[in-house]
């Protein structure tokens, strides 16, 4: 089956028409972005400041720079940096000034998303939940107070973005604005913010116009998937959002996504006038994972195919990979049921370690293509039919220079095709890039989690367990059941809906009926639990309605009452909050209808005065803290399992300066701190139908010190601490197979032949083997080599075949034991002879790092 596309095909388009257009040192033309005079191929990834942390910036830059980048991609994250309403935030991770100052330190260009929604499976899209509050708000909308501060436009960038409906359907409605009542008395929140970020950037002269490292930047995201729903407003707000950008006059150009109705001449499948260049936005490296379900991934093979493809099929010359590094959603940021680890199958995962064969295949890959930069950026471009499914894009320069790029649309079967005199074998569903004309070959590698100290002792927890409030507890007070995000206000996940009655029948015996639009529930009465229920699990048993992004659950159960007054408790659940969809300010959570039903005269029992806690007392009382731990008497641990129960202990750091995870397989549900720091939501209990849930929660070094880090679990389901450990994260294993018929590394390509060269004709060119463990890492064992026809591949099991030289194993060790990296040469010569003479051969090593 033909390679899917994830996210593809964006656009820059020009607002208005002309040649190209002057954004300081940054214009563009319909070839693609001028920089400082000169055409680029420019590669950026998505690299999330508040993901990660300061600490691990620069080493995450480095290895995206060394991995063939031009660029780092950001989003500004409004909630992040505004909690409330003119109060700001942008120190430690959230200093997005020195995040960007790093990419220039490193000599990467930035591309700045300001949003200022941004969806990124973020809480909210991005926004502040106080915008919600406003009176008279409109997300996304228009009004006059907009309209008065617009201001002439000259060079507003689109980018159009487009996706394979049958994959990625879902989730990318991303963005939001509001309508304002009145000029006096309502800010025009959407443009303060967006001033701000740009007047900080401008005051610090990161701008590509004041010799800075941005060369774009964003307003608003992806609108056209929910424009139609806003009517004569949405194309009136887009109008009002472009011209207030431009009018901050940055100097370099505004990229809009997903916009194909932008201002200006805009067209769906294209660029909207001759003088706009492809670009690639959102290149997905793999799939963000929610809980419950598989995510799929993306081979490199996959990426690099269509990379190709973008740039040789659509004159691209901009791609950007969506993520680069994913990160860890701290805290509560992430959205409705997103894990907390985020794209860990990125080319850099989660820890910050190379994913491979994607890392490498894609250093290679870019290398290659930027082999092609003259002809691709300044080259007439030629197609030929090489066959049914195949064909090639040949770009030649004015000065000779030539590349090709031989396609096999083939999903089945490899193809054997003619071009200039020779012959080249194309595998199934391929592109060869001359003159690379051969399959790009990377190390495969082996992320390990080394088990650290278990904490299965029960006298090194304490624990605490929440009291169930009941009506009479709280200060909270509404005769109707409140909307629980307007209630809760994102401060916390969990809001208790409380309620009493007067009970007289001689029948204990009851009906408790719940519907609701939360993620989760449990269910108290007279302090008993008395059941619980997941939006996920229910589907199940199918008493759920809706979906992720719209939840709706049935909760229904037998209940014992007592004569006289009865308390009941109702905890609902958010697992996230949403982060998409038009009129977000309209979405709702929370219990919508509660009954009480006799069982015996059927009497129903539906009025009640409504009392509400917002929270739970741990959460209110921050005891996860050092300070707020104190505030409570903690209990030895149980071992009970009791829901709603805190757990604290201390922990050593893991020597060294691996990256870190906290195993949390035998916890249920919940959020976890180390020293006060949420490393994010925890929810291992629940599976995907494939078995598996994310067990290991980073824990970044700059979160611990040496010793006594404090560690506490705040469990809701009832987990066992006993198993838990706090584990060190390592590439413990790396892997090469290159055939006789692969070519060196491109980058040798370029050190060699310092020209255009087709490399197969250069003496010295022999494929390697090429293998490289982690910094402060060597090699220390070989634990297979075979130089003849190994079978299996690195991604599976291997073992001797048929041909097979008996001195594999000691030219190897030779040449790598000890060593952080070594190359073995696949020949004949390097062997010491030639095990069979008359098969084709390769070399398999497989390599342990220490």
């Amino acid at each position: 089956m033909r390679r899917v596309l994830f996210l593809v095909a964006a656009v820059l388009a020009v607002i208005g028409s002309g040649s190209a257009v002057r954004g300081g040192d940054v214009t563009y033309d319909s070839r693609s972005l001028i920089i400082d005079g000169q055409r680029k191929i420019v590669f950026s990834g998505s690299i999330h400041y508040p993901r990660s942390t300061p600490e691990m910036w620069p080493s995450l830059i480095a290895k995206a720079k060394e991995g063939g980048l031009d660029a780092i991609e950001t989003y500004v994250f409004w909630n992040v940096h505004e909690p409330q309403p003119g109060h700001y935030d942008f120190s430690g991770g959230h200093d997005i000034v020195r995040f960007i100052k790093e990419v220039q330190a490193q000599g990467l260009y930035a591309c700045l998303r300001i949003g200022p929604f941004i969806q990124s499976e973020w809480s909210y899209g991005g926004l502040p939940f106080w915008l919600h509050d406003i009176p008279g708000i409109v997300f996304r909308s228009d009004n006059e107070p907009f309209k008065v501060i617009i201001l002439s436009l000259r060079s507003l960038v689109v980018c159009i973005l487009a996706w394979h409906p049958d994959i990625y359907s879902q989730g990318l409605d991303r963005l939001t604005v509001y309508r304002v009542q009145s000029v006096d008395d309502n800010i025009v929140y959407m443009q303060n913010f967006t001033a701000k970020v740009v007047s900080m950037m401008q005051s610090e002269n990161l701008y590509a116009s004041q010799g800075g490292p941005i060369i774009l930047s964003q307003i608003e995201n992806e609108y056209g998937t929910v424009q139609k729903a806003y009517g004569q407003e949405g194309l009136a707000y887009v109008q009002w959002a472009a011209q207030m950008a431009e009018g901050l006059q940055t100097g370099v150009p505004w990229v809009m996504c997903k916009q194909n109705n932008a201002p200006g001449h805009v067209t769906f499948v294209g660029p909207n006038s001759p003088n706009k260049p492809s670009i690639w936005t959102e290149n997905w490296t793999t799939h963000y994972q929610v809980y419950g379900e598989d995510a799929p991934l993306r081979s490199a093979e996959d990426i690099a195919f269509h990379v190709t493809l973008f740039i040789a099929a659509k004159k691209g010359s901009f791609v950007n990979y969506y993520m680069y590094h994913g990160g860890t959603n701290f805290g509560r940021t992430a959205s409705a049921f997103v894990t907390t680890s985020y794209y860990d199958q990125a080319p850099l995962d989660e820890y910050g370690l190379t994913t491979q064969p994607k890392w490498g295949h894609l250093k290679e890959l870019h290398a290659a293509i930027k082999l092609c930069s003259t002809p691709l950026l300044s080259g007439g471009q030629v197609n030929l039919y090489l066959g049914p499914q195949q064909q090639a894009y040949i770009f030649n320069a004015v000065s000779g220079e030539c590349a090709a790029f031989l396609i096999n649309n083939d999903s089945s079967n490899a193809a054997s095709v003619p071009f200039r005199n020779a012959s080249y074998d194309l595998p199934p569903m391929s592109i060869s890039i001359l003159p690379d004309c051969k399959n790009v070959s990377t190390q495969y590698t082996t992320r390990t989690m080394g088990r650290g100290e278990v904490l299965d002792a029960a006298d090194v927890w304490q624990e605490f367990t929440e009291a169930i409030p009941n009506f009479d507890s709280t200060s909270t007070r509404s005769e109707t059941l409140l909307e629980q995000m307007n209630t809760t206000k994102d401060s916390s996940d969990y809001l208790w809906y409380t309620f009493r009655f007067q009970h007289e029948s001689s029948d204990t015996q009851a009906i408790l009926d719940v519907s609701s639009l939360g993620h989760a529930l449990h269910a108290f009465v007279n302090g008993q639990a008395v059941g619980e229920l997941y939006f996920t699990y229910a589907k199940e048993t199918r008493s759920v309605q809706g979906s992720r992004k719209n939840p709706r659950f049935k909760f229904e159960t037998s209940v014992s009452l007592s004569k006289g007054i009865n308390n009941v408790s109702l905890l609902s659940v958010m697992v996230g909050m949403p982060d998409s969809g038009a009129f977000l300010e309209n979405r709702a959570a929370g219990l919508r209808t509660v009954m009480i039903r006799d069982k015996q005269d059927n009497n129903d029992f539906t009025n009640y005065s409504w009392g509400y806690q917002i929270g739970l007392q741990g959460e209110t009382l921050q005891i996860y803290t050092e300070q707020g731990s104190s505030q409570v008497q903690w209990k030895k641990f149980s071992n009970a399992g009791n829901p709603l129960t805190w757990y604290k202990t201390r922990v050593d750091s893991p020597p060294g300066d691996v990256p870190v995870g906290l195993n949390l397989a035998s916890m249920g549900k919940g959020e976890a701190w180390v020293n006060g720091q949420s490393i994010g939501r925890y929810w291992p209990s629940y599976r995907t139908p494939n078995g598996s849930a994310q067990t290991w929660y980073h824990v970044p070094r700059s979160f611990l010190k040496p010793a006594g880090n404090l560690l506490v679990l705040q469990e809701e389901e009832g987990g066992n601490p006993l198993q838990v450990s706090l584990d060190t994260v390592s590439i413990s294993q790396v892997c090469g197979h290159v055939t006789a018929s692969h070519l060196a590394p491109v980058s040798s390509w370029i050190e060699h032949n310092q020209g255009y060269k087709n490399p197969a004709k250069v003496s010295g060119r022999r494929p390697k083997v090429l293998l490289a463990c982690p910094s402060k890492s060597k090699i220390s064992r070989i634990s297979f080599a075979s130089y003849g026809t190994p079978l299996g591949n690195c991604k599976n099991s291997m073992a001797v075949g048929t041909c097979h030289s008996q001195n594999s194993k000691a030219v190897v060790e030779e040449a790598c034991l000890g060593k952080m990296k070594c190359s073995i040469p696949v020949s004949v010569r390097q062997f010491g002879g030639d095990p069979c003479p008359a098969k084709a051969k390769s070399l398999m090593v497989v390599a342990e790092c220490r």
